[in-house]
C-alpha cells in the first residue's frame, strides 16, 4: 500500500502488476506468462507463490478490503482521547484518498471483476466492506450529530463513489499533481458531507 517504506517481496511485486493487467484487460485477458513476464519469473514460476489467477484475484480483492478496515482501525486508535472526530473523519478520507490515487487498478478491478471470486471470498469482501462503512458511519455521526443513521450510511457510499472516481480521471500524468488532486478530493468529500448535514 501507499504507507509502505521498504521494497515489495516478489509476492507483493506479483500481486501488483497482477492488478495491473487485470485492470487493463480484464482477468479473462491475461494469462500467467504475462504475469510472470512481467515480474521477470517464468509463467509456471508463479505457481510457487499461488495456485493460479484464482487466488491472485482473491487475495488483491480481499486483501484491499482488509487494508482499508485495519487502516481505519488504526486511524481510530490512534485519535482515541488525542483528536476530536473532524480529525478522525479527515484522516479516515486522507486514508481513503491514498487508496484512491495509489492503488487506481484495485478499483477497476473491484468494479470488473468482483463476481469472479468464490462465494466464500466475495463474503469475506463484503463483510470487510461493512465493517469499514460502518466505522465512517459511526465518525459521521458523531461529527453531524443530526444526521440520521440511514442518511450518514447513504453518505459514505456516496464519498466511497466520489474518492473511487479516480480511474475515470485521465491518465496519472494528465492530474494536476498528486498533492492538488488529493487536495480537491478532501474538499469534495468533506462538501458532500456538510451537504448531507445542512439537509
Amino acid at each position: 500500500m501507499a504507507t509502505r517504506t521498504d521494497a515489495p517481496t516478489r509476492r507483493e511485486q506479483i500481486l501488483k502488476e497482477a492488478a495491473r493487467l487485470f485492470a487493463e484487460r480484464g482477468f479473462h485477458g491475461v494469462g500467467v506468462d504475462e504475469i510472470g513476464a512481467a515480474v521477470g519469473i517464468s509463467g509456471p514460476g508463479l505457481y510457487r507463490h499461488f495456485a493460479g489467477k484464482d487466488a491472485m484475484l482473491a487475495e488483491l480483492l480481499v486483501g484491499i478490503s482488509d487494508s482499508l478496515l485495519t487502516g481505519a482501525k488504526r486511524r481510530l486508535a490512534e485519535a482515541d482521547g488525542v483528536t476530536g472526530p473532524e480529525a478522525v473523519l479527515d484522516s479516515f478520507i486522507e486514508g481513503h484518498i491514498d487508496f484512491a490515487l495509489d492503488d487506481r487498478p484495485l478499483i477497476t478491478l473491484h468494479d470488473r471483476e468482483l463476481d469472479r471470486l468464490r462465494d466464500a471470498d466475495r463474503k469475506m469482501v463484503r463483510q470487510l466492506q461493512r465493517q469499514y462503512v460502518e466505522l465512517w458511519v459511526g465518525v459521521v455521526r458523531e461529527v453531524y450529530p443530526a444526521v440520521s443513521e440511514p442518511s450518514a450510511r447513504s453518505a459514505v457510499h456516496s464519498v466511497f463513489g466520489l474518492l473511487n472516481s479516480t480511474p475515470h480521471l485521465g491518465r496519472p500524468g494528465s492530474l494536476p499533481g498528486r498533492a492538488v488532486t488529493a487536495t480537491l478530493l478532501h474538499r469534495m468529500a468533506r462538501g458532500a458531507f456538510a451537504a448531507v448535514a445542512a439537509g
